[in-house]
């Protein structure tokens, strides 16, 4: 069964580079190793560019536990845990009720 889930987060502003530049990079290593990861972006808010919303989909939860599991989360969040606003990254689980697909 499908997983949809977001992860918000703020930064401080001293931290947009270094955690765009791990974006890329984490992003880079998840469409090369995780097949089971059929969708994952990362947007950062135009109106306040501290701010970011990861958008994951995941084929099932094997496939979400090879993420959560991957040294590649272990690294990006070290880059972005010393930079965290407003507290922690806050994960929510959804239900997809509709959709476009190419």
């Amino acid at each position: 069964m499908r997983i949809y889930q977001t992860a918000e987060y703020r930064v401080r502003p001293e931290g947009i580079e270094s955690v765009l530049k791990a974006i890329s990079e984490f992003v880079e290593y998840v469409t090369e190793n995780e097949p089971g990861t059929v969708m994952y972006t990362a947007w950062q808010q135009e109106d306040d560019p501290t701010k970011f919303v990861h958008l994951f989909e995941f084929a099932d939860e094997d496939a979400q536990s090879v993420h959560g599991e991957s040294t590649a989360v272990r690294a990006f969040e070290g880059v972005y845990k010393p930079f965290l606003a407003d507290g922690p990254v806050r994960f929510t689980n959804y239900v997809q009720v509709a959709a476009k697909k190419r």
